[in-house]
Formats: structure tokens, sequence, C-alpha cells
């Protein structure tokens, strides 16, 4: 069997087949030409070039017509055999069931909402596509257009800044701000903090941050200019409640992850900041490149209607490293 290669390597232009069953199927230069929305001068040239291909004529003239020679008839039958499923591949709609569908998605996840998002939405998942595949990996504000870009994730759920037209974008959360955004979070059997707190009882604590920059600043030193006394800094949220649990540290917290800690742990308790602290925005951010691909599509609206679920339950922001962004 020849490489497709080689006829490129002979400079086959395959438009020419399309032009010569329309020519074939309307027994006409002209018609065809018509039909192409060419001229008739174009239509001939076409049928010279592929005569010339074929290494053999594939039209004659007949009445004001023309017909196909016997080599012309055999090139139709294979032609019509090729650019039938062909033409009906490219103008078919999409078929996607997501019962049915065995598509593997790569889920890239700010860090702190695992807890909050994936069992809700694997829940959902497996109900709605039990044999799709998914593999989730962390991301944050400093890495995910670099995770986009490279394919590392299909879509991701973070918060960032400015990104390339490449990647398209989606608001899942409103843009919070206020004392209500961030909260305290601490053992009431070790801790006690006045309400509404104020900040110097709020600064008198011992606290815990998270930094993917390996060091002690958080959202409020970035914010205020103010140092905290930090006794431990981690570079994720996965490891705040059990710190907290059980000692008299304290940890500055988005909201959202807040209320699912105190939910599942009966001895934490949240007070709001006594400043005001800019949370960020929850977005769902996928590559242009896979607006249109149906399995796609279908996990971003899951992800959007179970983030979705949550308004209205805590307060939703997210800050960007544990913090607000660094400006350093």
């Amino acid at each position: 069997m020849g490489n497709i290669n080689d006829g490129y390597g002979r400079d086959l232009d395959l438009n020419l087949l399309r032009v010569f069953v329309v020519v074939a199927e309307e027994g006409s230069l002209t018609r065809a030409a018509s039909r192409l929305y060419v001229t008739q001068p174009a239509v001939s040239a076409s049928m010279r070039r592929l005569a010339t291909f074929v290494g053999a004529e594939l039209i004659t003239r007949q009445g004001r017509g023309v017909a196909l020679t016997a080599r012309g008839a055999e090139l139709l039958a294979a032609a019509r055999a090729h650019l039938t499923p062909l033409i009906a591949a490219a103008t078919a709609a999409p078929r996607f069931d997501p019962k049915l569908s065995t598509a593997t998605i790569r889920f890239g996840l700010a860090d702190g909402l695992e807890a909050v998002i994936l069992p809700r939405l694997i829940a959902q998942l497996r109900a709605e596509a039990p044999r799709m595949q998914f593999i989730v990996l962390p991301v944050q504000f400093r890495t995910v257009e670099e995770s986009l870009l490279s394919s590392k994730v299909d879509f991701a759920v973070t918060v960032a800044d400015e990104l390339p037209k490449s990647i398209l974008r989606q608001p899942l959360t409103a843009h919070p701000s206020g004392p209500k955004a961030f909260v305290c979070l601490y053992d009431g059997r070790f801790t006690r903090l006045p309400r509404p707190l104020t900040e110097r009882a709020y600064f008198a604590q011992e606290h815990i941050v998270v930094s993917y920059a390996g060091d002690t600043r958080g959202v409020v030193e970035d914010a205020l200019g103010k140092a905290r006394t930090v006794r431990v800094s981690v570079h994720s949220f996965g490891y705040i409640a059990d710190l907290v649990e059980g000692s008299p540290l304290v940890a500055t917290v988005p909201s959202l992850l807040a209320g699912h800690l105190i939910r599942a742990r009966s001895h934490l308790r949240a007070v709001p900041v006594p400043f005001s602290l800019e949370g960020a925005q929850l977005e769902l951010l996928w590559l242009r490149a896979t607006d249109d691909d149906p399995a796609r599509r279908f996990i971003r609206d899951v992800v959007a209607n179970v983030v979705g679920s949550l308004e209205g339950k805590s307060a939703k922001p997210l800050a960007r490293s544990g913090a607000v962004k660094r400006t350093r």
C-alpha cells in the first residue's frame, strides 16, 4: 500500500476529487461551476490537473455536456466510496453518552478544595458517568497556566491572575472581600477568642500559615504589613485541621474551607477576622482548544453545578497561596 505522502509528493490536491465528483454528477462543466461557486474555466483547469495526475482522460465532451471515460467511471466509484464517509464524519453532530464514556479526565484542583468539592463531585459523576476515569492533581495560581498549556490537566478549579487568551475561564463564586472572607480557626478546648474578635486578641495568638513559597508570610502579612507570631508554616491546607485540633494554635483560612472543617471536627470553632481581607474568585479554567470536546464540556457542567450547590452555605473565598497574591 502506498504511503499517503506519495500522493502529496506528486502535488495531488484532494479538492480536485471533489470537483471531479460534482462534474460527474452534473454532466456539465458549467453546472458544476455554478454548484461549486467558481468559474467554468476554473473547473476545466481542475479537470486537466486531475487528468495529468491520473495519467488518463477522465471526461469527454458529449453533446452540450460531458461524459465519463472508463477510467473516469472507475475513479468516480472509488472517490465516492471515500468522500461520502468523510463528509458524513465532518458534518455529523458529536455523539456523547456519559454513561458509556470511558474517557480519562485530568482535573486540577486548588489546595484546600479536595475535601470540600471532591466528595460531592465524585458522587455525582459515579451516578452520571460511572465508566469515566478521573485523575486529580494539585494546582494553584502560580502553576495553573503551565499545567493547562502543557496538558497536565484538562481543566482546573482554582484562583488565577492574568492568563493568555488560549485559556477560557468561568467564575464559580463571587469575588469575596471584607471581614467574612476569612475566618480564624481554633480549637475551643485550648483557645478562647472573644466575639467579635479584636485585632489585639488576634495578634496575641500563635499562628499556623500556609505558604507555597516556604516562608512564614501569609494573607495578613501581605495585606496589612503586620507580622504575626508564626509557629508553623506548611505548604498545604490539608494539614490545618490536624494541627489546630488539640493545640492552642490558630489558623486564618478561607471561609469555605473552615465551614467544611468545622462540620467534620466538633471541637473546632471559627470567628471572622477583625479586619478586611480580600479573597480571590474561584474559577473554572480550560483550554480554548478543548472547549467543544463533549466529555470535557460535560465534566465542566457537573463541576459548575457542584460548586454552585455550595452557594449560600458558607462564604466562598480561596486564598492564592494560603494568602493573597504576593507582590514580592
